[in-house]
């Protein structure tokens, strides 16, 4: 959510936000409810004043005549308090209502456009030359029996799947990897709940409930399953004052993600690259204003540690303006070279970096105490996926396979499945 008092003085920034990414959101109705509302909040406090004073003249000596007109003058004070406060409140409801309209502001360097439309930064190795005909995870996994996509169908319906085998090795193996990477550089790891109250949700930016949400709701309950342990790791500091010597703060989320994919479906979204659970391992961190732009950076940079570690080839996205959700001031995606994705081979997103700046910290009012002046100030809030597992196992078993079948498992991760390759039954 954007500064309300930012509205007028930064007007065109936040209509060139509106506009690059297609967005509808009504601005100027939000400037003039910005503006009644303040005018309101004034009537309130003037006719609060005008009550305070009432009752301290009634603390003088009075006759009856002077009480009876005194208490009648109360009463309506009191009503006229009453009356205003209601209206304050429905003026702050509507204007919130149009703020949670308003995306974030954009990072200068954010390209113009839509999907298709983001900047590539850099490749990191080469995308392998296989002197045989290489097969897609789907092949693989059957041969290796690593997935079983009929049995996840009959017990809980298409896109869920079963993993077996080396597979679930893998899926232990990714997460303790990441764990002990990310524990290395300070982060404090947690496994959290599944489950969010619904305004933790829309704290964060996400719609949890509408035709479009990719959120699963629970019924009967204000309780939604979640997307991504940024919610929870976000919605554990909702209504939080940090002391400056506190942050940054670091956390790495282990959690079981839940997607409805509404409108998904193609040859690319095809087997463990677009599915309805699976499990990821989040960062999220907290910062100062100023800081978070080098955050940003460090996330990045260690998503692409794990990624080189995995010998996976990827590159680097700046997204465009247009395929940003609401909340982010600029987000990197890194994508996999996927031998097994289209006719010849593709890119396929594997993780992603977000900044989101004080947009979720206003939502969940997250704060911290400015050394220096004692204000209180919001937080600036990030996350990237260090490692969102079944992506992860479909790019580690395409990339790494060979020609007899088999499939190697990087160095980095023999420790962790106790083995150097996946092997026939």
């Amino acid at each position: 959510m954007l500064d309300a008092r930012s509205l007028e003085a930064r007007r065109d920034d936040i209509a060139a936000s509106v506009r690059r990414r297609g967005v509808r959101a009504d601005l100027d109705g939000a400037i003039a409810l910005h503006a009644q509302l303040a005018a309101k909040q004034h009537e309130l406090n003037e006719t609060n004043r005008r009550r305070n004073e009432h009752q301290e003249r009634g603390k003088r000596k009075l006759t009856a005549e002077e009480r009876a007109e005194h208490g009648a003058e109360g009463r309506a004070l009191k009503e006229a308090v009453a009356r205003v406060e209601t209206e304050t409140e429905a003026l702050r409801a509507k204007l919130d209502a149009k703020l949670r309209e308003l995306p974030n502001f954009l990072h200068p360097a954010v390209p113009d456009g839509g999907e298709a439309d983001a900047k590539e930064l850099r490749r990191v190795g080469e995308p392998a030359r296989f002197a045989f005909a290489p097969q897609d995870h789907l092949a693989l996994g059957a041969a290796l029996e690593l997935f079983d996509f009929d049995g996840g169908a009959k017990v809980a319906g298409q896109k869920f799947y079963f993993l077996k085998n080396e597979a679930v090795l893998l899926e232990l193996a990714l997460q303790r990897y990441a764990l002990d990477l990310l524990l290395a550089e300070g982060f404090t790891p947690y496994v959290t709940p599944d489950l969010a109250r619904a305004e933790i949700l829309e704290g964060i930016g996400f719609s949890p409930r509408g035709e479009e949400t990719q959120i699963y709701s629970v019924a009967n309950s204000e309780l939604c399953l979640v997307g991504t342990a940024e919610i929870t790791l976000g919605g554990l500091y909702a209504d939080t004052i940090l002391e400056e010597e506190q942050l940054p703060v670091l956390m790495a989320g282990v959690s079981h993600c839940f997607r409805t994919e509404a409108g998904a479906a193609g040859r690319e979204s095809k087997g463990l690259y677009r599915v309805h659970q699976f499990t990821k391992v989040e960062m999220f961190a907290i910062t100062r204003p100023e800081d978070s732009d080098a955050m940003h950076e460090r996330l990045l940079a260690l998503e692409e540690r794990i990624y080189q570690g995995l010998e996976l080839p990827y590159r680097v996205v700046d997204i465009a303006a247009g395929d940003l959700g609401a909340p982010a001031y600029r987000k990197f995606d890194v994508e996999a070279w996927m031998p097994g994705r289209g006719e010849h081979g593709n890119w396929g997103e594997i993780s992603s970096t977000s900044n989101c700046t004080d947009y979720q910290a206003r939502r969940l009012r997250v704060r911290f105490r400015r050394k220096a002046t004692k204000k209180n100030e919001f937080a600036h809030m990030l996350n990237g996926t260090a490692v969102s597992n079944a992506r992860l196992i479909l790019a580690l078993i395409e990339n790494h396979q060979r020609a007899d079948g088999t499939i190697a498992i990087p160095k980095a991760l023999q420790p962790y499945v106790g083995r150097e390759m996946i092997g026939k039954r």
